[in-house]
C-alpha cells in the first residue's frame, strides 16, 4: 500500500490518491471526517482553522460503502482558495502584468522553514513557491490517508490513539492513562483543549499557550501513540528496511516541526541498568504469550510482540513567530525581520492527531505487505489465524 499527496496551502483543493487497499473495506466519508475535525482542533491553532472546514471527497475507489480494490482519491476543498485565485492560479500571467506587482509574494526567509533551502534548491526567487507545498497544511491528507487505515485496522481488531503527553516542560501524569485501554484514553483526550488525558496538566498547558502567544512566540511538545491489538511478529529482524520500528520512527519524523523519536522507554534506557529496560516472558492459556512490562514499547528485533506498541515524537515550536527573528532579503541582501505568515501558537494537540494517523498508516501498510490483501475478508482471517497460532507456539 501506498500514497501520493499533491497541493498547495493556498491552492484549490489537497488530493490524495491510495493504491494497495484490499477490496470489500467498508469505508465512508464520515469515517475520515472525523479526523479531519479533530486535526483542526486543539488549543493553541491560529485563524486557518477558523476560515477552514475541511471535509474529504472520495473521488474514486469506493462503490456503496465498500472498497473496489482500486486506488482510493480522496479530495479535500481549500475554502480560503477564492481568496488566493490570482495570487496561486495555475495558469500563465498576462503579459502585461510584471509578476511583482502581485501581492503576497516573498524573498525573506523564515528561520526554521524551508523557504531558503527550498528556494536554493528549486531556483525560486519567489519564497511563496515553497512555503506553500512545505507547509503543514499537507498534514490534512496524510491524516485522510491515515483515517483510512484506521477504519481498516479498526476491522482487524487493532485500535490507535495519539495524545500529547507534554507541552513547553508541563508534563502529563504517566497515571492519567496507565491500564486505560486505547478507547478509554481516547474518551479522555477528545473532550480536552489539548487533547492530553490529564486534566491538570492541560489547563496548565492551556495557560502557557496563551501565555506564549500574547508574547508573539510559539512552543512545542511530545505527543505519544498508542496501537493495541497487535499479532506478534509484524516487521522483521534479517533486513534493516523490513524493521518495523525504523519505519515507525521515519513517519514519525516525516511530520512537519518533529525533530526526536523514541519507544517504550525510550531515551530514559541510557540511564538504567538492563535489568530494568528489557520485559520479561510470561505465558497463559487465555493469552499466550505476553510480557510483564512494556517498556520496549512492544517492538523486539525489529518486530511487534503482541504487546501495544508505544511510539512518541518531539515537535519543536513552530518557526513562523509574531514576534520574527532576523533574516536576510535574498534580494538586497539587507537584513530584516522575517515575513510572517498566518500561524498557530502551539500545534502540539493538532501535532497528535497527525501522529495518530501516520502511524496508524505504517502499522496498515505493514500488515498488507506481510500478508495476503485483495480481499478484506481474506486478510482479516489470516490476522485472526496468526494470532491463534502465535498464542499456541
Amino acid at each position: 500500500m501506498r500514497y501520493l499527496t499533491a497541493g498547495e496551502s493556498h491552492g484549490p483543493q489537497l488530493t490524495t490518491i491510495i493504491e494497495g487497499l484490499p477490496s470489500l473495506l467498508p469505508l465512508k466519508a464520515d469515517d475520515v471526517n472525523k479526523g479531519l475535525k479533530r486535526r483542526q482542533g486543539g488549543h493553541g491553532r491560529g485563524r486557518r482553522m477558523q476560515i477552514e472546514t475541511d471535509t474529504v471527497a472520495i473521488t474514486s475507489g469506493v462503490r456503496h460503502g465498500k472498497t473496489l480494490g482500486s486506488p482510493v482519491a480522496l479530495v479535500v476543498t481549500n475554502d480560503d482558495w477564492s481568496h488566493w485565485t490570482k495570487i496561486m492560479g495555475a495558469e500563465p500571467l498576462p503579459e502585461d502584468i510584471d509578476p511583482s506587482e502581485i501581492k503576497r509574494q516573498i524573498s525573506r526567509p523564515r528561520p526554521g522553514h524551508a523557504d531558503l533551502v527550498g528556494g536554493m534548491k528549486y531556483g525560486h526567487r519567489d519564497l511563496r513557491n515553497v512555503l506553500e507545498r512545505s507547509s503543514a497544511r499537507e498534514t490534512t491528507v496524510r491524516v485522510a490517508v491515515g483515517a483510512v487505515a484506521k477504519q481498516l485496522l479498526a476491522e482487524l481488531g487493532i485500535n490507535v490513539v495519539g495524545y500529547v503527553t507534554e507541552i513547553g516542560g508541563i508534563e502529563a501524569d504517566k497515571a492519567a492513562t496507565a491500564g486505560k485501554s486505547v478507547e478509554e484514553i481516547r474518551a479522555i483526550i477528545e473532550e480536552d483543549a489539548c487533547y492530553c488525558a490529564d486534566a491538570e496538566a492541560s489547563a496548565k498547558m492551556v495557560d502557557l499557550i496563551d501565555a506564549t502567544k500574547k508574547a508573539g512566540d510559539s512552543i512545542g511538545g511530545i505527543v505519544e501513540v498508542i496501537v493495541e491489538g497487535m499479532p506478534a511478529g509484524v516487521g522483521s529482524y534479517v533486513h534493516y528496511d523490513r524493521k518495523l520500528d525504523g519505519k515507525l520512527a521515519q513517519a514519525m519524523l516525516s511530520i512537519n516541526a518533529f525533530k526526536g523519536v523514541e519507544f517504550g522507554i525510550g531515551f530514559d534506557a541510557a540511564h538504567v541498568p538492563g535489568s530494568q529496560v528489557h520485559d520479561e516472558i510470561i505465558w497463559d492459556e487465555e493469552h499466550g504469550y505476553t510480557r510483564r512490562t512494556n517498556r520496549l514499547g512492544g517492538l523486539e528485533g525489529g518486530m511487534s510482540t503482541g504487546m501495544p506498541i508505544v511510539v512518541r515524537g518531539v515537535m519543536k515550536p513552530i518557526p513562523t513567530l509574531y514576534k520574527p527573528l532576523q533574516s536576510v532579503d535574498i534580494e538586497t541582501k539587507e537584513e530584516f525581520k522575517a515575513s510572517v505568515e498566518r500561524s498557530d501558537a502551539c500545534a502540539v494537540p493538532a501535532a497528535s492527531v497527525v501522529a495518530e494517523h501516520v502511524i496508524a498508516f505504517e502499522i496498515a501498510k505493514a500488515l498488507l505487505e506481510q500478508f495476503h490483501a485483495d480481499q478484506f475478508p481474506q486478510l482479516k482471517k489470516q490476522i485472526d489465524d496468526i494470532k491463534q497460532y502465535a498464542k499456541e507456539f
